[in-house]
């Protein structure tokens, strides 16, 4: 029974499935389904270091998968394998959303070129605080409004010279499948499910709605290019060797991304990540990628 008293659908199958990247068994999705009805009952982010932890889900500098792992069980319990606990926070849509405070008020408005912004200082979010003002940011600002990004991932606070709040920035797992992307990279499925994790999500770019400045968007993604591959080197122990990024076509001219030189290769199909049976429509967007590395291509299609 779930939490309303209503009974669960069916599971679809008791085959192996693929979340985020990872192959489930069917012993391994009971073993997920104890950890779930373990007493006292874990929470969302208990849950995620707990099945982490029992399958071993690491990354390769040995952290846990633990971002991943709750995308990944979120997607479960959509497909009715599992009964998540409910969030701690949610809006209306059910995803969890961040309180918003004073941190993410309007500020005095700031109409400058983004040359007399100085040199952009882009901040890795490293701590709780920080990392409340990014969510807060997104939430408030952002069309999509906040979910926590998957897999491994950095997230930024932009600021000019003059330490002025002017943007927020998120990478975070690629996309498991996009035909235009794989076409481009030219690698086989094996290469991909190996050298995936070589590709980093912009997926939120947000210039702060007080913020009116003259080509700072592309000076910013020209700064990320520079800068990500170092922090993430830091943070995981390898280096990413390509962007990409999705942009709804009816509602963005992707002119920010045009002009700091990403390669549009084509469009989504209209169909979200979980529309498993290409029943619900999504917006189509445009992928876009930026090279990090001028032998991208050798590096992703490494097969040792």
């Amino acid at each position: 029974m779930t939490r309303q008293g209503r009974p669960l659908p069916e599971p679809a199958t008791e085959a192996a499935v693929r979340y985020c990247g990872r192959t489930f068994t069917s012993e391994e999705i009971e073993r997920i389904r104890r950890l779930i009805r373990s007493e006292p009952r874990p929470n969302r982010a208990q849950l995620s270091r707990m099945v982490c932890d029992e399958l071993a889900w690491l990354r390769r500098d040995g952290r846990r998968k633990d971002m991943t792992c709750r995308v990944a069980m979120i997607r479960m319990e959509k497909d009715a394998l599992i009964e998540l606990p409910p969030p701690q926070t949610v809006n209306a849509n059910g995803r969890t959303r961040p309180r918003l405070t004073s941190a993410s008020n309007p500020q005095q408005p700031i109409a400058v070129p983004a040359g007399s912004l100085g040199r952009l200082q882009l901040r890795p979010v490293d701590t709780p605080q920080q990392s409340r003002l990014w969510n807060e940011l997104i939430q408030r600002y952002h069309y999509l409004g906040y979910t926590p990004l998957p897999g491994a991932q950095i997230r930024y606070l932009i600021f000019s010279a003059q330490s002025q709040l002017l943007a927020a920035l998120g990478f975070g797992a690629a996309a498991w499948k996009v035909a235009p992307r794989d076409h481009f990279i030219g690698w086989t499925p094996d290469q991909r499910t190996r050298n995936l994790h070589l590709i980093a999500n912009n997926a939120r770019f947000l210039i702060l709605p007080w913020v009116n400045s003259k080509n700072l968007a592309s000076k910013i993604l020209a700064a990320a290019a520079k800068q990500l591959p170092q922090d993430w080197q830091a943070r995981y122990a390898y280096k990413p060797v390509l962007f990409e990024t999705f942009v709804e076509s009816q509602r963005f001219e992707a002119t920010s991304y045009r002009a700091a030189n990403w390669i549009h290769v084509g469009q989504t199909q209209g169909r979200g990540k979980l529309d498993r049976q290409h029943r619900h429509a999504a917006p189509i967007k445009d992928i876009y990628l930026y090279p990090l590395h001028k032998q991208f291509r050798q590096t992703l299609g490494m097969t040792d």
